[in-house]
């Protein structure tokens, strides 16, 4: 397979500034997954890669070779569409055997290849259909098995289970990990999806505005986000993000959003104090990070259960301290009706802050008291509920 590595992509479309400086090196057989809203410039970097977009400057290297300049036929990179592309005139045999007719291929190697690639995908049985008698996913997954059939050094696949319903696209994120592990194709996969992102990516490249705002695996991204894009991107539901005070009384360190406020340890204050944070300062806490109490206790403040969301296993609930929202991840039942007062306090572990006016991470974190010793990375918290 290959490595890719793009140094200094710009990109313009009219006075649009579309990709902006990227940098950024995709190993061998590795799944790198590009996520960003709409517009942020990721599938036109994947088509740059493919060769169907040219660049204003820059390198586009595979295996350490400039192909920026090679047609898109000619960079041995295979591309899969959302739309399927298929041929609808072929049945499901010659839409996978087109790629490999046009190379010249063997008949006997046509035939060993396609019958390969159409029962590793599932499809060997259907053959002979036409695509007008294909469901949504067959169709993909033809689409897929037509990029597969040549053994490209690369796979490129811009969103193509966006348009499968929900039930579908938790089939196809499976067989498309079985895919990569089996093949050890380098790929890249767009999408805006963060549940597609997590689920298949071996690093996250996190994009905005035609700029890389963050690379890193699924856990670095969701535990360490680097501004407040990222932490507000990744995450269902989002970071609790407000703007707030640290301030100092009776040696702890208080932390104000709007009329409540909650104790944190001296240590964070120190913490901050070093990074010189001024008052532009942002707290951001995950659902997972507000903990919930029935009963008043130290550290708690008093909240009223707003909105509750259930999710089988897990209940989203907002909770309104003051004029603030805070949202909670709590265990399902726990809250039973809107209007419902419980306490609540932040966990310090998961408080990330964040400078306003940039909106840059300070990389300040308070490891768990169990975890100081070890110095592991504070794990991702499924349970916030203290009983």
């Amino acid at each position: 397979m290959a490595e890719i590595e793009l140094r200094h992509i710009d990109k313009h479309f009219g006075p649009v500034h579309v990709i902006r400086d990227v940098n950024l090196t995709v190993k061998d057989r590795e799944f790198v997954v590009f996520l960003g809203p709409s517009g942020c410039g990721k599938t036109t970097t994947l088509r740059a890669i493919a060769g169907l977009e040219e660049i204003d400057s820059g390198d586009i290297l595979l295996d350490g070779k400039p192909i920026q300049n090679l047609s898109a036929a000619d960079r041995d990179i295979a591309f899969v569409f959302q739309n399927y592309a298929l041929y609808p005139h072929f049945t499901v045999y010659e839409n996978l055997a087109f790629p490999l007719r046009a190379v010249g291929t063997s008949k006997d190697e046509v035939d060993r290849t396609v019958r390969s690639v159409g029962k590793s995908l599932g499809i060997g049985h259907m053959l002979n259909a036409r695509p007008s008698s294909l469901s949504g996913g067959d169709m993909q997954r033809v689409a897929i098995g037509r990029a597969l059939v040549r053994r490209p050094k690369a796979l490129l696949l811009d969103e193509p289970i966006g348009s499968l319903d929900a039930k579908l696209r938790e089939t196809m994120r499976v067989e498309l990990k079985r895919l990569h592990f089996e093949n050890g194709s380098t790929s890249i996969y767009v999408t805006h999806d963060q549940v597609e992102a997590m689920s298949l990516a071996d690093r996250i490249v996190v994009m905005n505005e035609g700029v890389l705002q963050q690379v890193g695996t699924p856990t670095e991204v969701y535990l360490y986000p680097a501004n407040l894009f990222v932490a507000q991107f990744i995450g269902s539901p989002i970071m609790n993000i407000s703007a707030t005070r640290i301030s100092e009384a009776d040696g702890t360190a208080r932390i104000a959003l709007d009329s409540a406020s909650f104790e944190l340890p001296r240590e964070l204050l120190g913490m901050l104090q070093q990074k010189k944070a001024g008052t532009d300062l942002s707290l951001g806490v995950r659902p997972e990070g507000v903990l919930l109490s029935h009963d008043s206790k130290a550290g708690y403040q008093p909240a009223e259960a707003h909105i509750i969301q259930p999710f089988g296993s897990f209940d989203i609930v907002d909770l309104k301290l003051g004029e603030k929202t805070l949202r909670a991840r709590t265990a399902s039942g726990f809250v039973t009706k809107a209007g419902t007062q419980v306490w609540a306090r932040i966990d310090p572990s998961q408080a990330h802050f964040f400078d306003t006016k940039s909106g840059a991470s300070l990389d300040i974190r308070l490891a768990r008291d169990e975890e100081r010793s070890r110095d592991v990375p504070t794990p991702i918290t499924r349970q916030n509920v203290e009983l």
